[in-house]
């Protein structure tokens, strides 16, 4: 047996015992080291995410050391994991993007998660690396924007603004700087704004005290931005991604709204939008955020606010529910 963190209810994360795994022939036995929490462990926490099921293991944001390798991944090489399943029939899947996939399992979602002592995983989806475990473990979640990114087919010709910067916004900022654009960070907070900067964002708009609209009209000519990704998920956001991007300019959606949206629909048209979702990540944007990272691109050390022993896992998921502004990023060390 060992041990896991299991969600065994909405708002009751416990410590509990589960079975080790067996790795089958096409996947690799591997020894967990750290594991990330996003937003979606704090909804399914808070009994907010539709998706999950309880008891449910959390995590899907992997750094770990393989235990049993194969030929072409050796014993003891630090790897990140894909956690998206595909099931390579429906039509996501037979158009190439997989991380769409209408029956995808995300670990700690829909399957159990990764946030327990061993993991079995099919080697396809474990990629090795020489970064340190705390950036290993920053991967998956730098994929979610570096992907929109891509969903935006950002170039070094646009300039993009990025509405919020949490995890997910940094991983979009950090994105669009690594394809070359210039980027605008939008938060409330100061200090997400300063790592935004740090991340790659060449401007930086403090929602708080700035009209969005008009900083944006004023850093761009009056033409408003090539691209806007949203990545907070709030209404009013949605909107001001359609009101504030250029003619024939790109939209691109990462966060869920958590209430219907009312559009004028008239600026689709007349501005001869392009509105595009974006969802997970595929293996193109794994290489990218490995690529950046290990140039030092990225502030790894700012972005992680607390690491703690797997023991104490229960206790920091309440105190991040309880004042979710504290963090940035929370790590657990599993071994």
């Amino acid at each position: 047996m060992m041990k896991a963190l299991s969600l065994i209810d909405s708002g009751n994360a416990q410590i509990t015992e589960i079975a080790e795994p067996k790795a089958k022939v096409d996947e690799l036995l591997l020894k967990v080291e750290m594991v990330g929490l996003c937003g979606t462990d704090l909804n399914s926490f808070r009994g907010k995410n539709p998706l999950v099921t309880y008891p449910r293991v959390l995590g899907h944001e992997i750094a770990a050391t393989v235990l049993e390798g194969n030929s072409s991944i050796e014993e003891g090489t630090p790897v990140t994991v894909s956690p998206y399943t595909s099931c390579g029939l429906c039509p996501a899947c037979h158009r190439g993007r997989e991380n769409a996939c209408r029956h995808n399992e995300t670990y700690g979602v829909q399957r159990d998660g990764a946030i327990t002592e061993l993991l079995a995983v099919p080697a396809v989806k474990v990629y090795p690396s020489s970064l340190p475990m705390k950036s290993l473990c920053l991967v998956e979640p730098l994929t979610v924007g570096f992907h929109a990114a891509a969903r935006g087919q950002i170039s070094k010709k646009d300039v993009v603004a990025v509405l919020g910067c949490g995890g997910v916004g940094l991983g979009a900022i950090a994105g669009a700087a690594f394809r070359g654009a210039h980027t605008i960070a939008i938060d409330l907070d100061d200090a997400k704004l300063d790592i935004a900067r740090k991340a790659g964002a060449a401007d930086q708009i403090n929602s708080g005290r700035e009209d969005i609209a008009r900083r944006l009209r004023e850093l761009t000519g009056g033409d408003g931005p090539d691209v806007v990704i949203e990545a907070i998920g709030l209404p009013q956001m949605f909107r001001l991604a359609v009101e504030a991007v250029a003619f024939t300019g790109r939209v691109v959606y990462i966060g869920y709204a958590k209430e219907p949206v009312a559009y004028e629909t008239q600026l689709f048209v007349q501005k001869e939008l392009d509105i595009r979702g974006s969802r997970n990540a595929l293996q193109q944007d794994f290489l990218d955020v490995m690529t950046m990272l290990d140039a030092g691109r990225f502030p790894v050390d700012e972005t992680v606010t607390a690491i703690v022993e797997l023991d104490r896992a229960p206790s920091i998921l309440a105190e991040w529910s309880a004042n979710p502004a504290a963090f940035t990023k929370i790590m657990i060390q599993v071994s």
